[in-house]
């Protein structure tokens, strides 16, 4: 072969894509999921090389099950000797870490330091790391927001996976300076939710702070959004997307955001890093999605100063 032949050869074989590199070396991997997983996710992994149906095979369990379910589904999945094991929430990481003690663990939750899923942020020992969202932290913040757009509402819901509520003392100081009484409800199941957002109109409830819960947001986030809507409570809610399919305001990061971060993080143990080497990440970025039209099909007004702040309007 020619010098430029072999030049040439060798710079279209380094330009291949990630994916194409990957398949071409012909090593299969393995991926398990332990709770709601949103789809970016397997997008994002895709674009680091690793696709689902080609080289990658994906166990996915907990979708759409109640927690009490992870302990057993988390032992069948590190049965199977996964390279990577992804746990959706602090009770799947729990679940996940009694599992196994060596397969790799990627753990989105509230605070993974907080809750003693991680010893140090920067230098994860043991077998986990992960995507830290501080949601509980943000909790004050939609309740100010909420307030801010509903300036006369006196009592606001706080609807939670469970209580007493974690972070109620946070919720109390910042209801306390808005001069309003917050009411505490609760629910894991269909007929919980049902019940509770029912409930919340005989409470004289005027609007719903719904606070951070990878069980609430995820699994029920169309049940609770049609429900509120059907009782005509307006509400903030934990995520930007929600508010973008129909809620009346979210405000974090992107879902889609802290599922690519995961991604990465996945990809880079895929590829043979140490948990160690891979730092517990937060999102970058927050965002305030108002949604013009249920504003206006629940009798809203948006004040200007709050849509000024919004980084996208729905109208």
């Amino acid at each position: 072969m020619k010098r430029r032949e072999f030049i040439t050869l060798i710079a279209g074989a380094a330009a291949l894509p990630l994916e194409a590199r990957a398949q071409r070396a012909g090593r299969q991997y393995r991926v398990a999921t332990l709770g709601p997983v949103f789809p970016s996710f397997f997008d994002e992994l895709g674009r680091a090389g690793f696709v689902r149906g080609s080289n990658l095979e994906i166990d996915g369990r907990g979708e759409g099950v109640a927690a009490v379910s992870y302990a057993s589904m988390a032992v069948e999945l590190a049965a199977a000797n996964p390279n990577v094991l992804v746990a959706v929430g602090a009770e799947a990481g729990r679940a996940a870490q009694k599992a196994t003690q060596h397969i790799p663990i990627v753990v989105i939750a509230d605070d993974l330091l907080g809750s003693n899923l991680v010893a140090s942020m920067p230098h994860p020992e043991g077998n986990t790391t992960g995507v830290a969202i501080f949601a509980f932290q943000l909790d004050a913040k939609r309740l100010e927001l909420l307030h801010e757009a509903l300036p006369n509402a006196r009592r606001i819901a706080v609807l939670a996976d469970r209580l007493p509520i974690p972070n109620m003392s946070a919720l109390e100081s910042a209801a306390k300076r808005f001069g309003i009484e917050i009411v505490p409800f609760a629910a894991r199941s269909e007929e919980d939710l049902i019940r509770v957002i029912d409930s919340m109109r005989a409470e004289e409830v005027e609007a719903v702070n719904l606070l951070a819960s990878p069980i609430l947001s995820s699994r029920f986030q169309y049940l609770i959004r049609d429900r509120l809507a059907l009782r005509r409570l307006p509400a903030i809610l934990q995520w930007p997307e929600q508010a973008e399919e129909g809620g009346l305001m979210g405000y974090g990061p992107r879902l889609s955001q802290v599922f690519d971060q995961c991604a990465r993080q996945v990809a880079r143990l895929l590829r043979g890093a140490k948990v160690i080497d891979v730092p517990v990440e937060q999102p970058t970025k927050l965002e305030l999605v108002v949604n013009l039209k249920t504003a206006k099909m629940l009798g809203v007004e948006m004040p200007p100063m709050l849509l000024s702040r919004a980084d996208r309007t729905i109208e």
